[in-house]
């Protein structure tokens, strides 16, 4: 015989755009009401939904009972791997440092080579300065559009082995 879940995933409408308030707004209600809610997800780009893990169906509703824009819970639990794929995984640490030759891997400056010049991990933001532009401009791109191709220590390394030959 299957084994009974500890928790359910429950999907909730919500007035489109205003996920995070109904979050909010669960959230709060969760906590004050001690109910078995354990977390309220809102899915990157999909709108009008967020999902909640609760113990009971009984807990869901009344996490959502009187909160503004919720529009009601669906009539099935879903599943995990029915959203997996919306929910947002979490990156791992890039190791780019400062001085470190990267390759930006999307956008407009796709395939040009560039040096780093400041890291923000907290936007996930890098800075970088195109090596083949004319006029050193600084141009700001995201962490994740960009890939280490040679450290900047690495290459002191090599300069020091060529001038000890």
């Amino acid at each position: 015989m299957a084994e009974e879940p500890s928790s359910y995933i429950f999907g909730l409408r919500t007035t489109a755009n205003r996920e995070d308030q109904v979050m909010d707004f669960v959230s709060s209600n969760a906590a004050k009401k001690k109910l078995g809610v354990y977390a309220v997800v809102r899915p990157h780009g999909m709108r009008g939904y967020i999902f909640m893990e609760a113990k009971t169906k009984a807990d869901a509703e009344a996490a959502i009972f009187n909160v503004p824009y919720a529009r009601g819970i669906l009539p099935k639990p879903i599943q995990l791997k029915e959203i997996e794929h919306l929910i947002e995984q979490v990156k791992p640490d890039v190791d780019i440092r400062k001085n470190d030759i990267v390759e930006v891997i999307a956008g407009p400056f796709k395939r040009e080579k560039a040096k780093v010049t400041r890291i923000d991990k907290t936007k996930d933001e890098v800075v970088v300065q195109l090596l083949e532009s004319a006029v050193p401009i600084p141009i700001t791109v995201k962490l994740d559009t960009v890939k280490v191709i040679r450290r900047d220590d690495e290459a002191e390394e090599t300069r020091a082995e060529e001038d000890e030959e």
